[in-house]
């Protein structure tokens, strides 16, 4: 296994080019604290909606109760949470306050599919059997999923841990003319933090390992590059280049809206 990989664990998620980001997993306490704050809110609901159906069908018979019943069930446990998570891109107020939020296993955000799931199997191993399924299913599972989380395919992160990346790569001066020149499109987010990371963790990678992860980055990069590099470049040189070049555009490109904005709204 070559030395950049040896310390990749399941919480990291590891890009085509094989280098890992970080999206830490939510531990146990935290989340048993977030699961505690929903299910208050939704018992809170939950009393409120069956005193409204209570009342509203207080003078029908017995079948319609039922089935209001059933309804305020279906509205309270399913419908609620997953049109909570769906809309708020897998938070729920107990995730909102702390600081969690459902993610795919690839990192991206859930659909209302993954949220119904999530709210089909929770409403059994919470509120059905106690939470006490979720509790040891969280416990054995080293990104602390509960069952509706194996179901849907999804994980619940620290929303607020932010994403650790190394400083800007400097330009290398041998490159900066051509850097200058060059045509250089903005990168894919996934394909930018996969080359800040690989440039981050240059002096721990191996030679042959660096060439061959660079190599592999600098193909994708070049698809939004032109013309190439001067031949004989270094990949790693390659891409600090690229990296260094757009930030500074992109910085540019801000400033220069930040003063067209400042004439709109002053006058001068």
């Amino acid at each position: 296994m070559p030395a950049e990989f040896a310390t990749l664990t399941e919480d990291d998620l590891v890009t085509g080019e094989g280098v890992a980001l970080d999206l830490p997993a939510a531990g146990l306490g935290v989340r048993l604290v977030s699961g505690l704050l929903d299910v208050i809110a939704t018992l809170v609901l939950a009393l409120v909606i069956f005193f409204v159906l209570a009342v509203a069908s207080i003078r029908t018979d017995e079948a319609l109760l039922e089935a209001a019943f059933v309804l305020g069930l279906m509205l309270v446990f399913l419908a609620y949470p997953a049109t909570v998570e769906t809309l708020t891109r897998g938070r729920t107020l107990g995730k909102l306050a702390m600081g969690l939020r459902t993610v795919r296993d690839d990192g991206g955000p859930i659909s209302a599919q993954h949220a119904l799931v999530r709210a089909l199997i929770g409403f059994v191993e919470i509120y059905a059997m106690s939470g006490v399924p979720a509790f040891f299913s969280m416990m054995v599972s080293r990104r602390g999923k509960r069952l509706g989380d194996f179901a849907a395919g999804t994980y619940v992160v620290r929303d607020r841990v932010p994403l650790r990346l190394p400083l800007p790569p400097p330009m290398p001066p041998q490159l900066a003319g051509w850097a200058r020149r060059a045509d250089i499109a903005a990168l894919p987010t996934g394909l930018a933090l996969a080359v800040r990371q690989f440039l981050g963790r240059l002096p721990g990678i191996d030679p042959a390992t660096r060439h061959r992860v660079g190599t592999a980055l600098l193909t994708d990069v070049m698809e939004y590059v032109a013309p190439p590099p001067p031949a004989g470049a270094p990949p790693e040189q390659v891409l600090a280049a690229v990296i260094a070049e757009r930030r500074e555009r992109d910085l540019a490109r801000l400033r220069r809206e930040d003063r067209a904005r400042s004439r709109l709204t002053t006058g001068y």
